[in-house]
């Protein structure tokens, strides 16, 4: 990194200088860390220890909440540790690591996204042969394909960030080293970068949104073929309420890393960057969990034992 950069370190002027500020700030983000952390960990454990949730649909649920502490941990940890530094400062090879573990989990969550589509698109519109497509094998194959196409956009970014040569100013106008407010700093020609950045975003993005988008418009289709009432509500709350953090997620995500950098606008970037970094990663287990009544009975039943062996 030495070799590519002048800059050993940079300022992240996202973070407040104000004390009485940081001290909230540091706070909130601790209490919205520790409940990310903590609710991700029980529902891995819940699906863990119960036989009765060993199927395609918690399995996929498992590692959305494994990713989901991964990505929260690369933002909301580092941001906490930079917290503790009176001059709000990154190193420069940290910072190309943030990079990297920020679009690694990122990567691979919008694919596991597209896999419980898909997965929520076989039990419900081919019940009967649900299990065929859901295969072990599948399910394995389709949670590494999703990790190793995170690691080869990772990857390919953090390379071409790498032969960028920073001369200053070395303040990033953002809480966290993502890619898109480093290439504002570079003096040197960015079109690469921002090509590979754009193509993988948009491709990968599109790929992986269209493919969630054709499993929930089958889904839709065959809800509305239910004739109870209370099935279809049922069916629809579900959906919903996965839509919404699947919309939100590709909204603000697509907005961050696709827009023109002529548009840029550091408040609205710090907006959209809270939602998609920090309240995404504390939705994700209570909309796709924790709502469930397979989990709830399954927590229910580990903290009975607890509560009886204490």
């Amino acid at each position: 990194m030495g070799n590519q950069t002048k800059m050993t370190k940079f300022i992240l002027l996202g973070l407040s200088s104000d004390p009485p500020m940081q001290i909230f700030l540091f706070l909130v983000l601790v209490v919205f860390y520790v409940i990310t952390l903590v609710a991700n960990m029980v529902i891995i454990l819940v699906i863990r220890t119960d036989g009765h949730l060993h199927t395609p649909m918690f399995c996929f649920l498992s590692n959305l909440s494994f990713v989901t502490i991964c990505y929260s941990s690369a933002i909301v940890l580092k941001m906490l540790v930079i917290f503790l530094d009176e001059n709000k400062t990154i190193s420069a090879d940290g910072c190309l690591a943030q990079i990297f573990f920020i679009l690694l989990p990122a990567g691979t969550e919008i694919f596991i996204l597209s896999a419980m589509a898909y997965d929520c698109y076989a039990a419900i519109c081919d019940p009967l042969c649900y299990m065929e497509p859901m295969s072990k094998g599948i399910r394995a194959l389709l949670v590494s394909g999703a990790w190793v196409i995170g690691c080869i956009n990772a990857q390919l970014n953090t390379d071409f960030a790498l032969r960028l040569n920073i001369c200053g100013p070395n303040q990033i106008s953002h809480f966290s080293c993502e890619l898109p407010p480093l290439l504002h700093l570079s003096c040197t020609d960015t079109f690469t970068n921002q090509v590979v950045l754009l193509a993988s975003a948009v491709i990968l993005g599109a790929i992986s949104f269209l493919l969630t988008l054709i499993s929930y418009i089958h889904i839709i289709a065959a809800i509305l073929r239910i004739h109870s009432v209370q099935g279809r509500r049922k069916a629809f709350s579900t959906c919903s309420s996965h839509l919404i953090v699947v919309g939100l997620w590709y909204l603000t995500g697509s907005f961050q890393y696709t827009k023109p950098s002529s548009d840029s606008s550091v408040a609205l970037d710090e907006m959209f960057s809270v939602q998609y970094n920090i309240l995404t990663p504390v939705l994700n287990p209570i909309m796709y969990s924790l709502k469930k009544k397979e989990v709830k009975r399954a927590l229910g039943k580990i903290l009975g034992t607890w509560k009886f062996l204490t």
